[in-house]
């Protein structure tokens, strides 16, 4: 019934509980989760998630804040990209939040990066997994410069404005949705959802981190995703089943997962 389009079952607190969140999610309906890969040197433990399990599925990539890691090539990420179960590059993207009395202009290593990620992406016909944060100007015009339309792919975990949500879809970009949009002072992205085609929309536990109101505080995993799909639902004056079908479809589709058995 439900997919989780965007989580990190490969991080502490939750690989090592993982039968335990594999029963949940069975518990909670949610047939289907993408593992997402941050750095090359986690890629082969998120990657093998989605190998031992049909349920689960992987990407490969390196969050653009994270320094000091191994950065890859445009040859070894579309090589990677095409082993079995891993859907899409990333995440990947551009992230100023943290400058860290430094400039933007001090972050060319970010975009360097990222432009790596849209070329690997376009080679290997794979969806990007975008990480943007503080830095939507810049994300949307080194995705124009690369071409990157011709990948697609998804925002994630989005807060940007409207208008940054609807230059992504005028880009041919999926919107994804996370626990902070059942937040109470999150008001801004429930009125956002309502501008939003209901065909670019995808939601998203970003587990271990921002667990959805009841269980805000607490280690998030994707069991929790149906919570994400309510405040969505309740948003955009729809039944959760209808939205959890949709975005479920909207996701398989984007990330060319089958349905499940």
């Amino acid at each position: 019934m439900f997919v989780d389009s965007h989580c990190h079952l490969s991080f502490p607190g939750l690989r090592e509980n993982l039968p335990s969140i594999l029963a949940d999610m069975r518990q909670a309906q949610v047939e289907q989760a993408i593992c997402i890969c941050t750095q090359m040197e986690e890629f082969e433990d998120v990657h093998a998630l989605a190998m031992a399990h049909e349920q689960l599925w992987s990407t490969v990539g390196v969050h653009p804040d994270t320094e000091d890691m191994r950065e890859p090539d445009v040859d070894e990420l579309v090589r990677l990209a095409a082993r079995p179960r891993v859907v899409a590059i990333g995440e990947t993207g551009l992230d100023y939040y943290r400058l860290n009395g430094r400039s933007v202009a001090d972050m060319e290593w970010q975009r360097e990066r990222f432009r790596t990620h849209i070329r690997a992406a376009r080679q290997a016909g794979k969806p990007l997994v975008i990480h943007t944060r503080s830095s939507a100007a810049d994300t949307l015009r080194v995705l124009d410069e690369e071409g990157a339309e011709q990948a697609g792919g998804v925002f994630h975990c989005f807060t940007e404005s409207a208008e940054v949500a609807l230059a992504a879809i005028e880009r041919g970009y999926h919107i994804s949705f996370s626990g902070i949009v059942s937040f109470k002072n999150a008001q801004d992205l429930r009125d956002l959802l309502k501008l939003l085609p209901l065909d670019r929309l995808l939601i998203e536990t970003d587990s271990p981190y921002l667990a959805p109101v009841p269980f805000r505080g607490k280690t998030n995993t994707p069991a929790y995703v149906p919570h994400v799909a309510k405040a969505v639902a309740e948003a955009v004056g729809l039944p959760v089943p209808e939205l959890a079908a949709l975005t479920a479809a909207n996701t398989r589709r984007l990330f060319r997962l089958p349905e499940p058995a």
